[in-house]
């Protein structure tokens, strides 16, 4: 049985242990960066250290856990998250560099069911979601703490279904969390990126969220305060045709600042 991690335990375990960031190196540039950009972040990463022989370390986890990290510890270098709160967050309280940060990318929301699953559900208002899952929950991320689950929830509010899922969810710390469960067959639906989806072979997808149910899915980037020289060469190139082509190869969309 999946157990639902709850915001409380969860920020309290996050207060009670010390944020700690990979040993700081001189010559690496340390990324903080959001769960759902892993795979694609560590390919662009091995493709920046091949072009510029520097190579770079990168952290990842929910977006609201890695700005809390970032306010309460010293090392990172550059930050990305999933959503604007949580950069706006840093930038109330000085933590980034105000004219670096431009938003970077964009993605869409889906459902998602174990590969081998034939459920199928056609997305809409009033959608019969909860036959769908058969008795089992809904992965979902944490749905205070991170991006994924914020706007998981928001769709599902406005397509008028959430009241009957709010107690029926299997919720984990990331996005990433999520799609685990769903592809280890834990849970019978579950929703995450359309990134995370096509990394995952054990999952398929079963329907795409309307824009107009969430807010858009945007990752802001920006320098941290504290920021290191070699981190803005690496934040040029987040923005350059080479790391534009791994990005939508992915499938997320890059937009142009």
């Amino acid at each position: 049985m999946i157990r639902a991690i709850t915001t409380a335990v969860f920020t309290g375990l996050l207060l009670l242990l010390p944020a700690q960031a990979p040993a700081q190196s001189p010559d690496r540039a340390l990324v903080f960066a959001a769960a759902s950009l892993t795979d694609t972040l560590e390919e662009i990463g091995a493709l920046y250290g091949r072009e510029s022989g520097k190579s770079v370390r990168f952290s990842f986890a929910a977006s609201m856990t890695l700005a809390r990290q970032i306010e309460l510890s010293t090392g990172a270098d550059i930050f990305i998250s999933a959503d604007t709160e949580s950069m706006d967050y840093l930038d109330q309280r000085g933590r980034i560099v105000k004219a670096t940060r431009g938003d970077l990318l964009g993605n869409r929301l889906v459902l998602i069911a174990p590969a081998g699953s034939n459920v199928t559900l056609a997305m809409g208002p009033r959608m019969k979601i909860l036959d769908a899952l058969a008795g089992g929950r809904l992965a979902m991320a944490n749905i205070d703490s991170v991006p994924a689950g914020r706007y998981g929830k928001a769709a599902l509010t406005a397509l008028g279904v959430w009241d009957g899922l709010a107690s029926r969810l299997a919720q984990g710390e990331d996005v990433r969390s999520a799609l685990s469960y769903v592809a280890r067959g834990e849970a019978p639906l579950g929703i995450v990126y359309a990134t995370d989806a096509r990394v995952e072979p054990r999952v398929r997808v079963v329907a795409t969220f309307p824009e107009n149910t969430h807010p858009p899915v945007v990752y802001p980037a920006a320098l941290t305060s504290e920021a290191r020289p070699d981190a803005a060469p690496f934040l040029a190139y987040l923005r350059g045709p080479q790391a534009r082509a791994v990005f939508e190869r992915a499938g997320f969309t890059v937009i142009t600042r």
